[in-house]
């Protein structure tokens, strides 16, 4: 029973995992996608879209090789903003903690105003 547990809650974590990608990738699409030339977009679209497929059909082994597939194709793309904004002198995508940067979604789209609030263990 224990592993029959804790192989559903892999499953879980691999599907919340995958949504988060998801919904961060369209969301940076939709912010940073006339930034992004069209030979780096479309293996973002690719891999967004094989993604997608992978998360509907619950299938672990393609949303692992999707979500590789769509963070590499992030890297390559980010690398090239990154290259033209330090070109042009303009401040990079995630700088000033307000663009595309990995902790972003976890962070709710803050990185600053941490406050340590009591709480209660509860067993």
């Amino acid at each position: 029973m224990q592993s029959l547990t804790k192989k559903a809650k892999e499953e879980v974590e691999k599907l919340n995992s995958a949504d988060a990608l998801i919904f961060t990738t369209e969301k940076q699409l939709k912010e940073y996608g006339d930034k992004i030339s069209a030979d780096k977009k479309a293996p973002i679209e690719e891999g967004l879209k094989k993604l997608k497929e992978a998360y509907a059909s619950k299938n672990l082994d393609a949303i692992d090789a999707a979500q590789t597939e769509l963070n590499t194709a992030w890297t390559a793309a980010s690398e090239e903003m990154y290259k033209a904004a330090a070109d042009s002198g303009q401040p990079q995508p995630g700088a000033d903690g307000t663009g595309a940067g990995a902790g972003e979604h976890a962070q709710g789209g803050k990185t600053d105003d941490v406050t340590d609030v009591d709480f209660e263990e509860v067993k």
